[in-house]
């Protein structure tokens, strides 16, 4: 690639650092969405050893490159993103990556396609960090912060994603055990203060 387009591509790849999810960090602040990308990477990382026989490199980009979309179009939360939402985001995304050089513009056409389509181990091993990170963040959180409905939501979402997966299955036990948790202790205190 051609240093120009590079730079090119990197400052805009840094509005990510400054696109806001409707999550908290545990610090008090909403978390970027550059920030989520950058865990479940990591996350994906470090579960790889639960699937020796994937792509780890794949998983890997599809991790770094999966909301490059909301560059264009920002945050927005799973409860509210409608179908239209979703087509805009892809639509803006596809035509973004085919301004891209070869071969980085079929490289990662062909990744969302298979991130769309969610029928490989890498795919789905993708997907279920995406989503299982989103309630791990929402545990580390305050949760005064929560909207009303993920109190629900936190308690089942993903549940589809990891069903592929004892590994992932368990792992997502264990955060809805952390769920419960923090959700004991705030309505404790919210009782303590009524």
């Amino acid at each position: 690639m051609e240093a120009a387009k590079l730079l090119e591509i990197l400052h805009l790849a840094e509005k990510l650092k400054d696109t806001t999810r409707h999550c908290y960090t545990s610090g008090g602040r909403h978390e970027s969405v550059a920030e989520h990308s950058w865990r479940i990477t990591l996350m994906a990382y470090w579960v790889s050893d639960e699937f020796p026989e994937a792509d780890l490199l794949k998983i890997l980009k599809m991790c770094l490159i999966h909301d490059l979309g909301e560059i264009f179009t920002g945050d927005i939360p799973v409860s509210r993103k409608t179908a239209a939402d979703e087509a805009r985001e892809e639509a803006l995304l596809l035509e973004w990556t085919d301004s891209l050089p070869s071969p980085y513009r079929e490289e990662m056409r062909a990744l969302y396609d298979e991130m769309i389509a969610r029928q490989t181990l890498e795919a789905r091993i993708y997907k279920a960090m995406d989503s299982l990170e989103a309630v791990i963040q929402h545990n580390e959180s305050d949760v005064s912060t929560w909207e009303p409905h993920e109190f629900e939501l936190n308690r089942h979402y993903a549940e589809d994603r990891v069903a592929f997966s004892p590994y992932l299955t368990e792992l997502r036990r264990l955060i809805r055990a952390e769920t419960e948790d923090r959700i004991r202790e705030f309505e404790a205190r919210e009782k303590q203060t009524t």
